[in-house]
């Protein structure tokens, strides 16, 4: 099997688009809601986020590490889609990068997202409940937040680089706003229905 055609098998067994990313000239995966990847390679791993989280956990010393993209704090993981809650997100991230031979005792966290993007909702708004799970979550599993850019009002798009651990988050203007939110509802309005089965910053 050729290097394209194993990349194209790959995108297929874990659902994450692989592509070239243009910015950084460099290989990209792009993960949505739901998502996480791990890699040992040097490349991006990329989101973009409304309302919902993504956690960068990195072993430095392997430079090892993984990102999720998660909707939710908590809730019922037997109800077709875990994976849209940050406790098993979280949970599917870290086992993942033990497996792999990380080290618990040297893992690092960035966090990103938990924006408030839905005006009209300011008592206890999934956002600011999405950022205070995560960093609750990480302190409580004893991983260093080393860096975070959370809450707010804007949209943002992530690269993580885990090989360096280096990440960019470019805050999206307003005019993304209504994109941004339609993805992440869409998004929750078909895990609802399933089955019981701007300015760029570096980190």
């Amino acid at each position: 099997m050729n290097r394209l055609a194993a990349v194209a098998v790959a995108a297929q067994d874990d659902g994450v688009l692989r592509y070239h990313d243009a910015r950084f000239q460099t290989a990209a995966a792009k993960l949505l809601p739901t998502q996480y990847l791990v890699v040992d390679r040097d490349m991006a791993l990329v989101t973009v986020l409304g309302s919902c989280v993504a956690a960068c956990v990195r072993d430095p010393l392997l430079k090892l590490g993984g990102m999720n993209h998660f909707l939710l704090p908590d809730g019922q993981v037997g109800d077709g889609a875990p994976a849209r809650y940050g406790s098993f997100a979280m949970e599917l991230l870290i086992n993942d990068l033990l497996k792999r031979g990380a080290s618990r005792g040297r893992l690092q966290a960035k966090v990103f997202g938990g924006a408030n993007v839905l005006k009209g909702f300011t008592s206890n708004p999934v956002g600011t409940r999405n950022a205070e799970f995560v960093r609750h979550y990480l302190d409580a599993e004893g991983i260093p937040v080393v860096a975070e850019d959370l809450r707010g009002i804007h949209p943002r798009k992530v690269w993580f680089f885990p090989h360096s651990g280096r990440v960019v988050v470019q805050r999206l203007p307003h005019a993304h706003e209504a994109e941004v939110v339609a993805a992440e509802s869409a998004v929750r309005a078909r895990l609802s229905k399933t089955p019981v089965t701007g300015g760029v910053e570096l980190f």
